[in-house]
């Protein structure tokens, strides 16, 4: 469908495995602006990951945000709504009948991307606010699965979806509270498993920087900030450095805190207090073996760039 007039109303659905997205965007023939940016907590693989299932809970709660967000829709009058769906959805048994029920129920039409799909997406969405002029490695740590993208602001070079999702990887390692070493070395040793093609992918490049989209990169982000006394700097920025010391402080904090502190802690929000510990295990495997020497926050992801595409398409 084109634009009907001058501009339109754009809806864009990102429906992860812990969070469903909502972007309304307002776009002509030659910009776009962000009217809305929600989201609702789904937590759609929370118990069934490590079965490659959605649980009856989880499916209840997911077509309840879905609910939710589509009253947002309404109440912005969208004329059209595009709605993606990722690794919680397609890495499930069941969640072929959760997008038909979804579709009977809400009569809208989800499309399960591939996780190289998902990773262009990401792309698009992180080099709208990030400069982008060299290669740089771009990771977005979701529920289900993580996507690295190997890119400057012109080409992907490399891309890889793997299931390393901080939910996933809580759910079949279940760590200890607060992470003991054992539990470390055995998700240290699946990252090497695992990440071998990104290892090498990587090793042509000195001085790379690590671009973190949204998500667990956001928590890194307000962590440092909260600590700094500039909480809400970050509102009106869509970027910002993490400088590496900075991390490291709050990965020591991370791997030595229990749950409970870690609720306590300004800048880590309920929902990923559980699953932060992975993401900041994650997170420092990939600078030390990728050779990171600057790391990134882009709020733009995956819905942002879903946005920019649907209007140079139409």
């Amino acid at each position: 469908m084109g634009y009907q007039g001058l501009s339109m109303r754009v809806g864009i659905l990102d429906l992860g495995t812990n969070t469903f997205n909502l972007l309304i965007g307002e776009i002509s023939y030659t910009s776009h602006e962000i009217l809305y940016s929600g989201r609702q907590i789904a937590k759609l693989g929370e118990g069934g990951l490590h079965e490659n299932r959605i649980t009856e809970e989880a499916y209840v709660r997911g077509l309840s945000a879905i609910g939710a967000l589509l009253e947002i829709t309404r109440d912005y009058k969208c004329e059209e709504l595009v709605a993606y769906a990722t690794s919680g959805i397609r890495s499930t048994t069941n969640g072929p009948d959760f997008i038909t029920e979804v579709g009977s129920k809400y009569g809208v039409l989800v499309e399960v991307i591939s996780g190289d799909r998902e990773a262009e997406l990401i792309w698009k969405g992180v080099r709208l606010c990030t400069n982008l002029d060299k290669p740089s490695l771009i990771m977005d740590i979701g529920g289900g699965s993580t996507e690295f993208v190997l890119a400057d602001k012109t080409q992907i070079f490399w891309k890889s979806s793997l299931q390393l999702g901080a939910s996933r990887l809580k759910e079949v390692f279940r760590p200890s509270d607060p992470i003991n070493p054992d539990s470390i070395q055995k998700l240290l040793d699946h990252f090497g498993d695992m990440l071998g093609e990104l290892l090498k992918e990587t090793s042509a490049y000195d001085n790379l920087e690590l671009i973190g989209s949204s998500g667990s990169f956001d928590t890194f982000a307000d962590m440092m900030l909260f600590r700094q006394n500039r909480e809400g700097h970050l509102k009106d920025q869509n970027t910002i450095e993490i400088p590496l010391e900075e991390f490291a402080e709050s990965y020591e904090f991370l791997i030595t805190s229990t749950y409970e502190q870690r609720l306590k802690t300004p800048g880590i929000i309920p929902m990923r207090a559980d699953m932060i510990v992975i993401s900041g295990l994650l997170t420092k495997y990939v600078i030390d073996y990728c050779r990171i020497n600057r790391m990134y926050l882009s709020k733009y992801a995956l819905k942002e760039g879903a946005l920019s595409e649907y209007r140079s398409k139409n």
